[in-house]
C-alpha cells in the first residue's frame, strides 16, 4: 500500500498546489474581479491549511506514521503530534514562497534541493519518488533556462505551490524531513530573515536588515541579482551535499 502511495500522492500533491496557486495568479493577471491584485493571504493560506491536514490525516491514520527520523539518534515518536508538526512543516516550506523575487533564483535553489532529496530517495530505492523528484528537477532546470536574467518566465504561486506541496509530501514519504532544513538551508534563512525583521520592527528595535528577505538586503548593499542569484546557488549544493551526507552516515 505504501509502494502505491509514493507513486501517486506527490503527484496529487503537485496538482492541487498549482490549482491553489492557479486561481491566485489568474486574479493577479486580470486584475480584476472580487480580488485585484491577487487573493489575499488569508484566502490563499486557507486551501493550504486544509491540504495539510487532509495529508497530515492521511499519513498518521492511513500510513501509520507518527514518527520522524533524526540522523544520529532514530525515530523520534511523536504520536498524535505528528499532525501539528506536519502542518509546521508544510507552512515553513509555503512561506519560503518568498525567495521567488529574483530572476533565476528559486529555479536554482529548488532544482538543487529537489536533486538531493530524488538522490536520497534512490539510496533508500523509493524508485517512484526518485522518477518523481528527478522529473521535476528536469522541469525546473527546463523553467530556469528561460527565467535567468532577463526573466521571460516566472514560477508565479501556480508554480511554486505546487513545489512546496510536492516537497512536503516526497520529505515526509523518504523520511528526510529532519535533514530538510540543510539540504533547504537557502529557503530556511529566507524564511528565517523575514520573520527576525517583522519582530524587529513589531518590538521597536527597527531594522535589522535593510530590506527583508536577505537576499533583496544584499541588493540594496550594492550586490547585482546576478551575483546574488549564482551565490544562492553555490550555497544551496554546499548544504545539499552536507544534508546527504548526515542523511548517509548518521
Amino acid at each position: 500500500f505504501l509502494s502505491r502511495t509514493q507513486t501517486w500522492l506527490p503527484f496529487a500533491a503537485f496538482i492541487i498546489g498549482a490549482a491553489i496557486g492557479f486561481v491566485d495568479d489568474i486574479f493577479q493577471i486580470r486584475s480584476a474581479g472580487f480580488f485585484p491584485g491577487g487573493l489575499p493571504f488569508r484566502y490563499r493560506f486557507i486551501p493550504v491549511i486544509l491540504f495539510g491536514v487532509v495529508s497530515a490525516w492521511w499519513f498518521y491514520a492511513k500510513l501509520g506514521m507518527s514518527s520522524v527520523l533524526v540522523p544520529f539518534y532514530g525515530q523520534f515518536e511523536l504520536g498524535v503530534f505528528f499532525i501539528p508538526f506536519f502542518l509546521l512543516v508544510l507552512t515553513a516550506i509555503y512561506a519560503s514562497a518568498i525567495i521567488d523575487g529574483l530572476d533565476g533564483l528559486s529555479g536554482g535553489v529548488l532544482s538543487v534541493v529537489f536533486s538531493a532529496i530524488g538522490f536520497l530517495a534512490l539510496m533508500q530505492t523509493q524508485v517512484d519518488i526518485a522518477a518523481f523528484s528527478f522529473v521535476i528537477v528536469g522541469g525546473t532546470l527546463a523553467f530556469l533556462w528561460f527565467n535567468i536574467p532577463p526573466a521571460r518566465f516566472y514560477l508565479g504561486e501556480s508554480g511554486f505551490t505546487a513545489l512546496a506541496f510536492a516537497l512536503t509530501i516526497i520529505a515526509f514519504l523518504t523520511n528526510t524531513v529532519m535533514v530538510l532544513p540543510v539540504i533547504a538551508f537557502i529557503q530556511c534563512i529566507t524564511v528565517a530573515t523575514n520573520i527576525l525583521q517583522v519582530a524587529a520592527k513589531k518590538l521597536g528595535y527597527g531594522k535589522i536588515f535593510k530590506v527583508a528577505p536577505v537576499h533583496h538586503h544584499f541588493e540594496a548593499i550594492g550586490w547585482p541579482d546576478y551575483k546574488v542569484t549564482m551565490r544562492y546557488w553555490i550555497i544551496s549544493i554546499i548544504f545539499a551535499i552536507i544534508g546527504i551526507i548526515i542523511m548517509l552516515i548518521g
